[in-house]
């Protein structure tokens, strides 16, 4: 059996292990709600905050013309083809909330949080609208508001002064907020004859606290949480995957080799879109396993990263680490020569070095080299 999200052929034997009925289990692998681990057991995937904005955009949308009760199930869609459901908490007169479902990706802060829009049906000649008219597509334009942060450094994928809603999970909204429309019979109205328009803002009631336990602000997006996904699931993760690290590895097209959770929260800031898999000091064996990648990348702290480059970096240097180096001597040839033995060791993949406040020290696509230059 294939997992839908991943492609990857679940070998038959770690099915025959799952103590749940096969038909649940089919059931739920073909919904792309679970990972099926070499044991048998299983992990829940979540959706991401773009899957999650577009089901309360939905509500929202769906609140304009009729009553939807706390609980009722929303169903949108995802850039894969799947279905995603959640249950509303609440809707009336064009707002509603979803609450981010519950995965097991231990590091993922947005469980279980709040997500909201609001949806106003406008004239398409008002200011407010008429603004935005460039950015709207069939007469939907798709903001934000509190809670979702604002990009304030260019390198991403969403331009310097907007909100932090990547292209993949814009869409989506957009594709959710017209299956309303049909629903509710406002979709000739409002994308085919454009008599009038939608503006959906996009807010999170607890963005902006959450935003301080992320890198938004250090890696420039400011005043909340940024709204991401490329599949529209979260990928659950946790530190006993055995086998399937090596599955993940190999079947990525994109991937991520990390260091530790540094280096995974990080990656997943910068890395959208990518496979992010945490090797420790396997950084050579994960290289060698991505024999399906057109991308890699390593991303890790000092400490692991450039002494996989160089083992004997710190042999009569005098210091005790990597990172009493850098802090007492940043500009010691140490950091440079090890640093280029990672490239080296590399084999193309790209390598970035971080700190542990998730800041980029070295980059060897210079892209996020900002602190440290070689």
């Amino acid at each position: 059996m294939k997992d839908p999200v991943n492609d990857f052929e679940i070998p038959e034997e770690w099915l025959a292990k799952s103590t749940l009925p096969r038909a649940e289990v089919e059931d739920l692998v073909s919904r792309g709600l679970i990972v099926v681990l070499s044991d048998g057991s299983f992990l829940k995937r979540g959706f991401t905050t773009g899957t999650t904005a577009a089901a309360a955009a939905k509500a929202a949308t769906l609140s304009l013309g009729k009553t939807l009760s706390n609980g009722t199930i929303i169903s949108v869609p995802t850039t894969i083809g799947l279905r995603a459901e959640m249950p509303v908490e609440s809707a009336k007169d064009g707002d509603a909330g979803v609450r981010k479902v519950y995965n097991d990706h231990e590091s993922d802060i947005t469980r279980d949080v709040l997500f909201c829009a609001k949806v106003q049906k406008v004239n398409p000649k008002d200011s407010e609208f008429s603004a935005e008219k460039a950015k709207a597509v069939d007469n939907i334009f798709v903001t934000g508001g509190i809670g979702v942060g604002i990009i304030q450094r260019a390198g991403f994928e969403t331009r310097v002064g907007e909100y932090a809603i990547n292209p993949k999970p814009l869409a989506q909204i957009r594709e959710s907020v017209k299956e309303a429309l049909q629903e509710v019979g406002l979709f000739n109205e409002i994308c085919v004859k454009k008599e009038s328009a939608i503006i959906v803002s996009i807010y999170i009631p607890d963005g902006v606290a959450l935003s301080k336990k992320t890198l938004n602000e250090k890696i420039g997006i400011v005043g909340g949480i940024s709204i991401l996904g490329t599949t529209g699931f979260v990928e659950p993760w946790n530190d006993h995957l055995g086998e399937m690290k090596d599955v993940l590895i190999q079947n990525a097209k994109k991937v991520v080799l990390t260091t530790g959770r540094q280096g995974m929260a990080t990656s997943s800031m910068l890395f959208p879109g990518y496979e992010i898999v945490m090797v420790g000091s396997r950084i050579s064996e994960g290289i060698d396993a991505a024999v399906s990648a057109e991308e890699i990348v390593v991303c890790g702290l000092p400490g692991l990263v450039l002494k996989w480059g160089n083992p004997d970096m710190l042999k009569d240097s005098g210091f005790a680490t990597v990172v009493e180096v850098i802090e007492k001597d940043p500009g010691n040839p140490l950091l440079k020569q090890a640093f280029d033995m990672c490239v080296k060791k590399g084999k193309g993949a790209r390598i970035v070095v971080i700190d542990r406040e998730g800041l980029v020290l070295m980059d060897s696509k210079g892209e996020f080299d900002y602190l440290m230059k070689n």
